[in-house]
Protein backbone atom coordinates (compact mmCIF):
# COMPACT_ATOMS: atom_id res chain seq x y z
CA UNK A 1 0.00 0.00 0.00
CA UNK A 2 1.41 3.55 -1.06
CA UNK A 3 0.47 6.54 0.99
CA UNK A 4 -1.60 8.77 -0.61
CA UNK A 5 0.06 12.24 -1.56
CA UNK A 6 -0.45 15.40 0.65
CA UNK A 7 0.26 18.59 -1.50
CA UNK A 8 -0.23 21.40 1.15
CA UNK A 9 0.54 19.95 4.77
CA UNK A 10 2.82 18.30 6.39
CA UNK A 11 1.35 14.64 7.01
CA UNK A 12 3.70 12.24 8.51
CA UNK A 13 2.57 8.17 7.74
CA UNK A 14 3.54 4.68 9.02
CA UNK A 15 1.99 2.50 7.05
CA UNK A 16 1.33 -1.41 7.61
CA UNK A 17 4.02 -4.20 5.98
CA UNK A 18 1.11 -6.49 5.04
CA UNK A 19 -2.42 -5.67 4.15
CA UNK A 20 -3.72 -2.83 6.27
CA UNK A 21 -7.30 -2.25 7.83
CA UNK A 22 -9.72 -0.15 6.02
CA UNK A 23 -9.96 2.70 8.12
CA UNK A 24 -7.18 4.72 8.62
CA UNK A 25 -6.13 6.79 11.38
CA UNK A 26 -5.92 10.17 11.72
CA UNK A 27 -3.81 12.24 14.23
CA UNK A 28 -4.29 16.16 15.16
CA UNK A 29 -1.47 17.35 17.29
CA UNK A 30 -2.04 20.34 19.98
CA UNK A 31 -0.92 23.89 20.64
CA UNK A 32 2.60 24.21 20.22
CA UNK A 33 3.83 21.27 18.76
CA UNK A 34 3.32 19.68 15.30
CA UNK A 35 2.87 16.18 13.83
CA UNK A 36 6.46 14.49 15.07
CA UNK A 37 4.65 14.28 18.78
CA UNK A 38 2.64 11.16 17.27
CA UNK A 39 5.99 10.15 15.37
CA UNK A 40 7.89 9.10 18.30
CA UNK A 41 5.61 6.47 19.69
CA UNK A 42 2.02 6.21 18.27
CA UNK A 43 2.19 5.87 14.57
CA UNK A 44 4.32 2.79 14.58
CA UNK A 45 2.70 1.43 17.18
CA UNK A 46 -0.55 1.67 15.41
CA UNK A 47 0.86 0.68 11.90
CA UNK A 48 2.06 -2.73 13.35
CA UNK A 49 -1.20 -2.74 14.57
CA UNK A 50 -2.29 -3.03 11.10
CA UNK A 51 -3.62 0.66 10.74
CA UNK A 52 -2.36 3.06 8.02
CA UNK A 53 -1.10 5.91 10.28
CA UNK A 54 -1.11 9.47 9.43
CA UNK A 55 -0.46 12.90 11.65
CA UNK A 56 -1.24 16.13 10.20
CA UNK A 57 0.72 19.72 10.99
CA UNK A 58 -1.71 22.36 10.80
CA UNK A 59 -1.29 25.56 9.25
CA UNK A 60 1.87 27.23 10.23
CA UNK A 61 2.79 23.92 12.45
CA UNK A 62 6.28 21.71 11.64
CA UNK A 63 6.70 21.93 7.59
CA UNK A 64 3.16 22.97 6.55
CA UNK A 65 3.29 26.65 5.46
CA UNK A 66 1.95 29.58 7.37
CA UNK A 67 4.59 30.13 9.78
CA UNK A 68 5.00 34.06 8.88
CA UNK A 69 0.96 34.81 9.56
CA UNK A 70 1.03 32.06 12.27
CA UNK A 71 -1.49 34.73 14.13
CA UNK A 72 -3.79 34.93 11.33
CA UNK A 73 -5.26 31.20 11.36
CA UNK A 74 -8.27 30.50 13.21
CA UNK A 75 -9.34 26.92 14.71
CA UNK A 76 -11.59 27.19 11.52
CA UNK A 77 -8.72 27.55 9.48
CA UNK A 78 -7.25 24.22 11.66
CA UNK A 79 -10.23 22.70 10.32
CA UNK A 80 -9.99 23.10 6.79
CA UNK A 81 -6.88 21.73 7.29
CA UNK A 82 -8.22 18.84 8.20
CA UNK A 83 -10.90 18.47 5.98
CA UNK A 84 -8.44 19.07 2.96
CA UNK A 85 -6.62 15.68 4.73
CA UNK A 86 -9.14 13.53 4.60
CA UNK A 87 -10.21 14.34 1.20
CA UNK A 88 -6.86 13.19 0.71
CA UNK A 89 -7.22 9.43 2.55
CA UNK A 90 -8.07 6.03 0.71
CA UNK A 91 -11.52 6.56 3.32
CA UNK A 92 -12.59 8.54 6.32
CA UNK A 93 -10.22 7.84 9.15
CA UNK A 94 -10.91 7.19 13.35
CA UNK A 95 -9.67 11.13 14.34
CA UNK A 96 -7.29 11.50 17.15
CA UNK A 97 -7.01 14.41 18.41
CA UNK A 98 -4.61 16.04 21.15
CA UNK A 99 -5.25 18.91 23.60
CA UNK A 100 -5.98 21.85 21.03
CA UNK A 101 -6.26 19.20 18.55
CA UNK A 102 -9.19 17.33 20.10
CA UNK A 103 -11.04 20.64 20.09
CA UNK A 104 -10.00 20.93 16.39
CA UNK A 105 -11.81 17.46 16.09
CA UNK A 106 -14.80 18.40 17.82
CA UNK A 107 -15.40 21.67 15.25
CA UNK A 108 -14.57 18.92 12.78
CA UNK A 109 -17.27 16.74 14.17
CA UNK A 110 -20.07 19.42 14.05
CA UNK A 111 -20.83 18.98 9.96
CA UNK A 112 -18.70 15.78 9.25
CA UNK A 113 -18.97 11.87 10.78
CA UNK A 114 -16.23 9.57 11.13
CA UNK A 115 -16.38 6.17 12.06
CA UNK A 116 -14.86 7.10 15.90
CA UNK A 117 -12.78 9.91 17.77
CA UNK A 118 -10.51 10.34 20.31
CA UNK A 119 -10.32 13.29 22.37
CA UNK A 120 -7.08 12.89 24.32
CA UNK A 121 -6.63 16.12 26.84
CA UNK A 122 -8.94 17.99 24.95
CA UNK A 123 -9.46 21.49 25.23
CA UNK A 124 -13.42 20.73 26.24
CA UNK A 125 -16.47 21.96 24.80
CA UNK A 126 -16.96 24.74 26.95
CA UNK A 127 -13.81 25.83 25.73
CA UNK A 128 -10.43 27.07 27.44
CA UNK A 129 -11.29 29.89 30.02
CA UNK A 130 -11.57 27.59 32.99
CA UNK A 131 -8.31 25.64 32.33
CA UNK A 132 -6.27 29.17 32.19
CA UNK A 133 -8.13 30.46 34.95
CA UNK A 134 -7.00 27.77 36.97
CA UNK A 135 -3.50 27.60 36.06
CA UNK A 136 -3.18 31.53 35.96
CA UNK A 137 -3.81 30.56 40.46
CA UNK A 138 -2.46 27.19 40.52
CA UNK A 139 0.59 27.96 38.18
CA UNK A 140 1.25 31.31 37.21
CA UNK A 141 5.15 30.81 36.48
CA UNK A 142 3.71 28.16 33.72
CA UNK A 143 1.40 30.36 32.63
CA UNK A 144 3.76 33.15 32.18
CA UNK A 145 5.87 30.57 29.94
CA UNK A 146 3.36 29.61 28.01
CA UNK A 147 2.30 33.27 27.25
CA UNK A 148 5.62 33.94 26.67
CA UNK A 149 5.74 30.17 24.05
CA UNK A 150 2.93 31.56 22.22
CA UNK A 151 4.37 35.26 20.98
CA UNK A 152 7.65 33.40 19.73
CA UNK A 153 9.31 33.91 22.62
CA UNK A 154 11.33 31.32 25.56
CA UNK A 155 9.87 29.01 27.96
CA UNK A 156 12.63 26.93 30.46
CA UNK A 157 12.85 22.98 30.02
CA UNK A 158 11.24 22.58 33.85
CA UNK A 159 8.36 24.43 32.23
CA UNK A 160 8.00 21.91 29.56
CA UNK A 161 8.75 18.67 31.65
CA UNK A 162 6.04 20.21 34.18
CA UNK A 163 3.56 21.02 31.43
CA UNK A 164 3.72 17.65 29.68
CA UNK A 165 5.20 15.04 31.43
CA UNK A 166 4.11 13.38 35.28
CA UNK A 167 6.78 10.25 34.66
CA UNK A 168 10.35 10.56 34.30
CA UNK A 169 11.98 12.24 31.15
CA UNK A 170 15.42 12.30 29.92
CA UNK A 171 16.79 15.79 29.48
CA UNK A 172 17.73 13.96 26.21
CA UNK A 173 14.42 13.68 24.92
CA UNK A 174 13.42 17.09 26.95
CA UNK A 175 15.90 19.05 25.00
CA UNK A 176 14.72 17.54 21.47
CA UNK A 177 11.06 18.26 22.32
CA UNK A 178 11.40 21.75 22.98
CA UNK A 179 13.22 22.63 19.95
CA UNK A 180 10.39 20.85 18.08
CA UNK A 181 7.84 23.42 20.48
CA UNK A 182 6.92 26.32 18.42
CA UNK A 183 4.69 29.90 19.40
CA UNK A 184 1.08 29.29 18.70
CA UNK A 185 -1.69 31.00 16.67
CA UNK A 186 -2.96 34.21 19.25
CA UNK A 187 -6.51 33.77 17.20
CA UNK A 188 -7.03 30.16 17.84
CA UNK A 189 -6.52 30.43 21.33
CA UNK A 190 -8.92 33.27 21.28
CA UNK A 191 -11.24 30.93 19.54
CA UNK A 192 -11.00 28.27 22.19
CA UNK A 193 -11.40 31.14 25.06
CA UNK A 194 -14.40 32.58 23.93
CA UNK A 195 -15.86 31.99 19.89
CA UNK A 196 -17.11 28.98 18.64
CA UNK A 197 -17.41 26.84 21.02
CA UNK A 198 -18.84 23.31 19.34
CA UNK A 199 -22.21 21.80 19.33
CA UNK A 200 -22.22 18.97 21.12
CA UNK A 201 -25.82 17.78 20.22
CA UNK A 202 -24.21 17.55 16.61
CA UNK A 203 -20.75 15.45 17.95
CA UNK A 204 -22.86 12.71 19.36
CA UNK A 205 -23.49 11.22 16.06
CA UNK A 206 -19.64 10.02 15.93
CA UNK A 207 -18.86 7.50 18.84
CA UNK A 208 -16.43 9.40 20.98
CA UNK A 209 -13.65 7.88 23.77
CA UNK A 210 -12.28 10.66 25.77
CA UNK A 211 -8.77 10.47 28.17
CA UNK A 212 -7.46 12.40 30.25
CA UNK A 213 -4.37 12.30 32.97
CA UNK A 214 -4.40 12.28 36.29
CA UNK A 215 -1.60 15.11 36.90
CA UNK A 216 -2.52 17.23 34.05
CA UNK A 217 -2.08 20.72 34.52
CA UNK A 218 -2.80 22.10 31.58
CA UNK A 219 -5.92 20.45 30.69
CA UNK A 220 -7.04 19.05 34.44
CA UNK A 221 -8.77 15.52 34.65
CA UNK A 222 -11.68 17.53 36.18
CA UNK A 223 -12.29 19.33 32.62
CA UNK A 224 -12.38 15.91 31.02
CA UNK A 225 -14.60 14.25 32.97
CA UNK A 226 -16.42 17.60 32.09
CA UNK A 227 -16.15 16.73 28.41
CA UNK A 228 -17.05 13.10 28.73
CA UNK A 229 -20.41 14.08 30.39
CA UNK A 230 -21.34 16.26 27.97
CA UNK A 231 -20.69 14.01 25.05
CA UNK A 232 -22.56 11.29 27.78
CA UNK A 233 -19.72 9.22 27.42
CA UNK A 234 -17.47 7.78 30.05
CA UNK A 235 -13.96 9.39 31.19
CA UNK A 236 -10.61 7.06 31.38
CA UNK A 237 -8.42 9.16 33.47
CA UNK A 238 -5.00 7.66 33.33
CA UNK A 239 -3.08 7.73 36.81
CA UNK A 240 0.62 9.22 37.12
CA UNK A 241 0.45 10.45 34.16
CA UNK A 242 0.46 14.48 32.42
CA UNK A 243 -0.55 16.01 29.71
CA UNK A 244 1.89 14.48 27.26
CA UNK A 245 0.18 11.08 26.97
CA UNK A 246 1.62 10.21 23.86
CA UNK A 247 5.17 10.99 25.13
CA UNK A 248 4.96 9.86 28.66
CA UNK A 249 6.94 6.91 29.90
CA UNK A 250 3.64 4.69 29.93
CA UNK A 251 2.58 6.02 26.40
CA UNK A 252 1.52 2.37 25.64
CA UNK A 253 -1.25 2.33 28.15
CA UNK A 254 -3.26 4.81 26.92
CA UNK A 255 -2.41 3.74 22.83
CA UNK A 256 -3.55 0.31 23.40
CA UNK A 257 -6.50 1.70 25.11
CA UNK A 258 -7.40 3.47 21.65
CA UNK A 259 -6.13 0.38 19.99
CA UNK A 260 -8.93 -1.77 21.72
CA UNK A 261 -11.74 0.68 21.40
CA UNK A 262 -11.25 1.58 17.55
CA UNK A 263 -11.41 -2.74 17.61
CA UNK A 264 -14.28 -2.39 19.41
CA UNK A 265 -16.58 -0.22 17.31
CA UNK A 266 -15.19 -1.81 14.14
CA UNK A 267 -16.92 -4.98 15.41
Amino acid sequence: MNPPRFEHHEVLARIPAGVAQETPLLFIHGAYTAAWCWEEHFLSFFADAGYAAYALSLSGHGATPGRKHLDSFSINDYVEDVVTTVAALPATPVLIGHSMGGFVVQKYLEEHTAPGAVLMCAVPPQGLMSAALGMMFSKPGMMQDMNSLMSGGKASLETLREALFSQPVSVEDLKRYYKGSQSESHRAIWDMSLFGMPRAGLIKRTPLLVQGAEFDHLIPASLVEMTARTYGVDAHIFPGMGHGLMLERDWKKPAQQILDWIREIEE
